[in-house]
């Protein structure tokens, strides 16, 4: 995922992980661990980006390099290391790690409160590898996460033209990803810009469209862009040439059929809707054949973009749809600062209050997309739920008498789906009559089990 240092799978882990195979019951030697989230902002998550981390990090074999520089780092750091556990991965496993992981589809909306995934123990002379992987396997909750919220927009979109517009189609367009620079690293762009598309295909985060492709065979084509002005490109001309910058956009992108946007906040939002487009460069704009989206970038969105959008009416005029509902006329109009779920919300219920479809207007989320958000938002843990200890599997569970919310889940765990299509959880081997198993076999060994494209991967979670 162009990490900027190549991971040495040992050292990608938590320091105190390296102490944990001497602290097992004696005669230990298997372990089953679970990942699910516990609760948070959404009461249903979009499941997505296990196979990106398998592929990228569980995939790369031990090698006796991997050893012996994690053996020097560690002695120095001040932790036991495992030297003949590590030596046995290589001899006994070619260097991979003997776990088989079981995982939901990606892609399904999954409740709260159930096992995503299951990770298994399957040589009991590397039991202790299940919990080793937990920091590897945990970080799984960012790209779950930002596909959750923007699965959550999606459907508040939807909501709103289902109620204000003829149709749906525009649906994938309106919510683009604005977020690379907002993140802290290229992997993380990666990741949450691959989690966003697939719910929307809008994107300026081409990070996403190269792990999409590379993780998931996406194809060439997984996204799209358009013609965008910034406040740079605008305000060079200076602000005596804010009509001949806005002019040379039109000449140089507004082609029948195209779309271009331009922010036209540098100076004063209004008087460049009112006295620019809608005046000295109204007529190019329509006789264009392009549609121009007109982006304010200051102020309280829910009252500028209705101000903007009824503006943008009164110089271009709009129809009436099958709704009732106001379309604009050749002008659209895009929100992309303070972005988030509860301004969404008031944009689209203040311009359908006045009358205007949602179709009027789309959405650039950055920082509130990919990078408001923790492992906290949805709670998200991985805990032992079992062991084998001489024989006989036992229970293991935690139940902090302070906190009620943190008690996990024990025993042999499974995920199963319900006839009516419902996820719960409970014990393997006492799956409810007409339950199938929702978790399926995803990786073993190091090879994967089930490869899963961004195309099946977008249906479902369409679905």
């Amino acid at each position: 995922m162009n990490a900027l240092l190549p991971a040495n799978p040992i050292l990608n882990t938590d320091s105190y992980k390296t102490s944990h195979w001497l602290q097992y019951p004696p005669g230990t030697d298997a372990m089953l661990s679970y990942v699910e989230s516990r609760g948070g902002r959404f009461d249903r998550l979009l499941w997505f980006g296990l196979q990106a981390i398998l592929k990228e990090y569980l995939a790369q074999p031990i090698s006796r390099a991997h050893i012996e520089e994690a053996e020097e780092v560690l002695r120095l750091h001040g932790v036991p290391f495992n030297r003949s556990g590590f030596d046995y991965l290589i001899e006994r496993h070619g260097g991979h790690w003997p776990v088989e992981i079981r995982a939901l589809p990606e892609g399904t909306v999954a409740p709260t409160g159930v096992p995503l995934l299951t990770i298994a123990s399957t040589d009991p002379a590397a039991f202790w590898a299940v919990s080793y992987l937990e920091t590897l396997l945990m970080r799984v909750w960012y790209p779950t996460t930002v596909a959750t919220q923007s699965w959550h927009a999606r459907r508040l979109i939807q909501r709103y033209l289902d109620k204000t517009a003829d149709s749906a189609e525009s649906l994938p367009f309106k919510l683009h990803d604005f977020g690379a620079r907002g993140v802290s690293s290229y992997e993380s762009a990666a990741l949450g810009g691959m989690a966003h598309l697939v719910n929307f295909l809008g994107t300026d985060t081409l990070a996403a469209l190269v792990a999409a492709r590379r993780y998931y065979d996406a194809g060439p084509a997984c996204a799209y862009s358009i013609p965008a002005a910034e406040h740079s490109t605008i305000t060079s001309w200076g602000p005596q040439g804010e009509v001949d910058a806005y002019r040379n956009m039109l000449e140089r992108f507004a082609k029948p059929g195209a779309v271009v946007a331009v922010v036209s906040d540098s100076y004063d939002i209004f008087h460049a809707v009112e006295k620019l487009w809608g005046g000295e460069l109204r007529q190019q704009v329509i006789d264009s054949g392009a549609t121009l989206v007109v982006r304010p970038d200051s102020g309280d969105p829910a009252t500028i973009v209705s101000q903007v959008v009824q503006r943008l009416d009164a110089a271009f005029g709009s129809t009436v749809n099958s709704k009732g509902f106001k379309l604009l006329n050749h002008v659209r109009v895009i929100q992309g600062d303070g972005v988030n779920l509860n301004s969404m919300e008031l944009i689209l219920g203040g311009l359908s209050a006045r009358g205007y479809s949602t179709d009027n207007v789309a959405f650039g989320m950055g920082g509130a997309l990919l990078q408001q958000l923790d492992r906290d938002t949805q709670r998200f843990a991985m805990k032992c739920c079992a062991v084998r200890v001489n024989g006989s599997w036992r229970e293991v569970f935690k139940a902090p008498v302070t906190d009620p919310g943190k008690r996990s889940k024990a025993g042999l765990l499974t995920t199963y789906r319900l006839a009516d299509g419902s996820l719960q959880w409970g014990l393997q081997g006492q799956v409810p009559a007409g339950a199938e198993e929702a978790l399926l076999p995803v990786w073993r060994h190091g090879e994967l089990l089930l490869e899963q494209n961004f195309a099946q991967i977008r249906q479902r979670a369409a679905a």
